[in-house]
């Protein structure tokens, strides 16, 4: 299996990969912002693509997003094809993917919202801490791709301080010592878990009244 930036190369597995990404949020029943094959492409001409390729087979793929002029950094579209799952490559992807966002981008901030527990899990032994929405980017194009999905109006109600996703944020300024110790530390599934259901209550509720 090699795992590597992305390239010219590999511009053949842009369908696949935009595919596979549509499927899998189809399958999970959340909302995705929509890309083409053409944004994919311009990713990997870019460097700002890592891709997982067995033999002549996709196997997997994350992207980098810089937001507010470069200060904040999202890695996104992780996904990994049905065929090459349950095999830990999501977490070498995403470990890939952080890698290439600190040597391209070392100032700035690393951040994602999701409602996903393997990435909640990967993301904090990578050093991210839980955050309130505030303290990620509030460049409006970001957003703009929460529209598709099927929480979009828990997210608008709020005014865009919370909703089922959970933000996480890698802060290159905060003390070493403090984003090692975090994720040294041992954290179960179950504790993102819990959070989630959480919001599901509070939020799915109120929507319901």
């Amino acid at each position: 299996m090699d795992i590597v930036i992305a390239n010219a190369s590999h511009v053949k597995f842009a369908e696949i990969i935009c595919d596979t990404i549509a499927e899998s949020a189809k399958i999970r029943g959340t909302g995705i912002a929509k890309r083409t094959p053409e944004y994919i492409i311009k990713k990997m001409m870019n460097g700002n693509a890592i891709i997982a390729i067995e033999g002549d087979q996709f196997a997997g793929f994350c992207y980098i997003e810089a937001w507010g002029h470069q200060k904040y950094v999202a890695n996104s579209g992780l996904i990994v094809h049905p065929d090459f799952r349950n095999q830990g490559l999501a977490k070498k992807i995403k470990k890939a993917i952080f890698d290439l966002s600190r040597k391209k981008f070392p100032e700035a901030k690393i951040f994602g919202i999701t409602t996903g527990l393997a990435v909640m899990k990967m993301n904090y032994e990578l050093g991210y801490r839980p955050v309130t929405f505030s303290e990620l980017t509030d460049d409006p194009e970001f957003w703009k791709g929460c529209q598709t999905c099927k929480n979009f109006d828990i997210l608008t109600r709020t005014e865009r301080k919370m909703c089922l996703c959970t933000g996480m944020l890698y802060d290159p300024a905060e003390p070493r010592a403090e984003r090692v110790a975090r994720s040294d530390k041992k954290i179960s599934r179950k504790t993102f878990e819990r959070l989630r259901s959480i919001k599901e209550t509070l939020f799915l509720k109120k929507k319901n009244t």
